[in-house]
């Protein structure tokens, strides 16, 4: 159980909505997708409304700080069979590094190497008060690309299963290149919590907005434990068709902001 999933959830209902292509940078080919992961005709490229709102406000924010640099998502919704899909995934990648035969793993070796790969993976909970963030829809992985496509280097891959990935791993260093990475997450940082999001304390790329997680570290920030989730689980068929602009998407409803 994650700190979190004590944050009560009162989920407004907003739909899901498609991610404009046109405003955004999507990462493609889709790396769970190539990896085989079950979204079967499902798109992970959408987003609960609201936060769909907020993200093209940091697009808007990023492109006065740096004009032509688009927002690349790595990744938005994922259904609960994908993150126990990326869960098992995770899990034999980490003893294949580590030379280890998974099949003969004794229990607390299990649990030592199961405890790594929670650390930055939510766990697969179909239990409504404990929804994964990215099962919500109101979560996002995220980097940049400046004008001609190319990824702002951040010091370390999305998804890396180290000390690297966390935000501030890098703040304290003298080396000219790692400094220059933390800036790069710095700027990451800046446009994202100007729209409301708010950062994953362990990796450099995950923002929430209304999730369980999002209201926790709202939380920790104010000093009141008075914060609720406004996003459970969301449907796993989205509501909207991808062809469906972003005006028409957020046409409908814009009362929920950060």
């Amino acid at each position: 159980m994650k700190p979190y999933h004590s944050v009560p959830i009162q989920d407004c209902g907003e739909p899901l909505v498609p991610l404009p292509p046109d405003q955004f940078d999507l990462a493609s080919p889709h790396f769970y997708q190539s990896l085989g992961a079950p979204y079967a005709d499902k798109s992970p490229f959408y987003l609960r409304q609201g936060v769909l709102a907020a993200l093209i406000q940091a697009q808007a924010a990023l492109t006065v700080e740096c004009p032509g640099w688009r927002i690349r998502v790595f990744d938005a919704f994922r259904p609960v069979a994908v993150q126990q899909f990326m869960v098992d995934y995770t899990f034999h990648e980490l003893t294949q590094i580590q030379g280890l035969d998974e099949a003969d793993l004794p229990n607390d070796q299990r649990q030592v190497l199961m405890e790594q790969v929670y650390q930055f993976w939510a766990p697969p909970s179909l239990d409504p008060a404990m929804p994964p963030p990215h099962s919500t829809g109101a979560a996002v992985d995220v980097t940049l690309v400046d004008p001609h496509g190319s990824e702002i280097d951040m010091g370390s891959p999305i998804d890396e299963i180290s000390a690297r990935s966390f935000p501030d791993h890098f703040a304290g260093s003298d080396d000219p290149s790692e400094q220059q990475w933390h800036c790069n997450r710095s700027l990451l940082n800046q446009v994202m919590t100007a729209a409301g999001f708010r950062r994953h304390p362990q990796e450099w790329w995950h923002f929430s907005l209304g999730d369980q997680l999002w209201a926790w570290l709202r939380s920790q920030e104010n000093g009141h434990p008075g914060e609720i989730a406004r996003y459970g689980r969301a449907p796993e068929t989205p509501t909207a068709s991808p062809e469906k602009s972003a005006a028409q998407s957020l046409a409908s409803d814009s009362s929920v902001r950060p």
